[in-house]
């Protein structure tokens, strides 16, 4: 076991991503700058609660599980953080230049 343990939360898998369900849950302004924020992030993931988002736990609790449920973004448990990450490779897999054209929309 490691130092730090790490639990995924359930997503779906990249053949069962549907183009309704990720432009449903990019619909949301705040759903739509936690995507902007991940996409421009080069590290690749980073914990909840460091998206500065203006709206309360709970709320930015259901933001973060429609993205994650949609198939936009990963999430998994490292000791006490959360840890969200783009699963831009899977969803450019099925819908190639979607996240891109949602992305730059203004």
């Amino acid at each position: 076991m490691s130092a730090i343990d790490t639990a995924h939360l359930a997503e779906p898998r990249p053949a069962d991503i549907r183009v309704e369900a990720v432009l449903a849950a990019l619909s949301d302004p705040v759903r739509l700058s936690i995507v902007r924020t991940l996409a421009a992030d080069e590290v690749g993931s980073r914990p909840c609660g460091s998206f500065g988002l203006t709206v309360g736990k709970s709320t930015a609790s259901h933001h973060f599980r429609v993205l994650r449920e949609a198939g936009v973004i990963r999430q998994r448990d490292e000791g006490r953080r959360r840890m969200t990450e783009l699963r831009r490779e899977d969803v450019d897999a099925r819908f190639p230049g979607l996240l891109d054209s949602v992305i730059a929309a203004v």
